[in-house]
């Protein structure tokens, strides 16, 4: 059997460290400010990011990852004899995901899986987790790649918007919204919906968002406490393990993955973000 290696871009928003650990190969997104251009998590960190993004009015933008840069990794990889399994972030918020399947249609290589995840972040995080170590495990390329689709086609993405005026510069709401849901202090809920991005609810502070995430959790859930439950935040750590030690109080939940949000996709949702992860029925 061939030796089997787990690709996963920084839309994934696992910490360096940790994709060290699970023996992944990260391809970083870039972010730019104006003329200056970082790597997600590699040239810029998550507190550099934040830093930059309360000082520069205009909003970063993201690219990205082209099919070069797939392609002379994928080689890299191909050439040391590994079949390659890249997870990658959702198809209908980055054009990654073609990029790749340019880059395989380009090395014309059978050992090169790409699978869209129709999903962001740390819910992209604990799939690709999932994949690494069912890699350590021994597990064959046909049994990881039905996890992933099975966890991809099940996984929740709850998060609360801390950030109105982000989504404000970002076009998504008026200013006249954006200065009401501040005033009120509303916060939007959004969700996934087949890679997509939609509204969900609006609840008033946070333990509005609380209350709404447990509810959500007990409606859609299923074996929470034998789940791996995944959670994010910018720049928001102390709410975010409110929010974590509510979940487990309610559902007594025995493993959470954490991270902070990166620039990828913190250059959409600001500061103030927190999102839950899990799968449902």
């Amino acid at each position: 059997m061939k030796k089997i290696k787990i690709f996963a871009d920084s839309a994934c928003d696992l910490d360096l460290d940790y994709i060290k650990e699970l023996d992944v190969e990260m391809i970083p997104m870039t972010v730019a400010f104006g003329d200056e251009i970082f790597e997600d998590r590699v040239t810029i960190t998550t507190k550099e990011f934040y830093e930059k993004l309360r000082r520069i009015k205009d909003l970063p933008k993201t690219s990205q990852i082209p099919p070069s840069r797939f392609v002379d990794k994928f080689k890299e990889y191909l050439e040391k004899g590994y079949s390659i399994l890249y997870i990658a972030f959702s198809s209908r918020l980055s054009g990654t995901y073609q990029s790749a399947c340019i880059a395989k249609d380009m090395l014309e290589s059978d050992d090169i899986t790409v699978i869209d995840s129709k999903g962001a972040s740390v819910g992209l995080g604990l799939i690709v987790r999932e994949a690494a170590l069912m890699v350590k495990q021994g597990r064959t390329l046909d049994e990881i790649v039905d996890r992933v689709i099975y966890m991809r086609d099940r996984m929740e993405h709850i998060f609360a918007v801390g950030n109105l005026d982000m989504l404000k510069r970002g076009g998504r709401i008026s200013t006249a919204q954006a200065a009401i849901g501040t005033l009120l202090n509303v916060k939007p809920i959004l969700q996934f919906s087949d890679g997509y991005i939609i509204p969900y609810d609006k609840v008033r502070g946070e333990k509005g968002i609380i209350k709404k995430i447990i509810e959500t959790m007990k409606e859609r859930g299923y074996d929470l406490e034998n789940q791996v439950i995944g959670m994010n935040y910018s720049n928001n750590l102390e709410f975010c393990l409110q929010l974590r030690d509510a979940i487990q109080k309610e559902f007594n939940i025995k493993e959470f993955v954490i991270y902070e949000i990166g620039a990828a996709i913190g250059s959409h949702v600001g500061e103030g973000t927190t999102s839950v992860f899990f799968l449902r029925k």
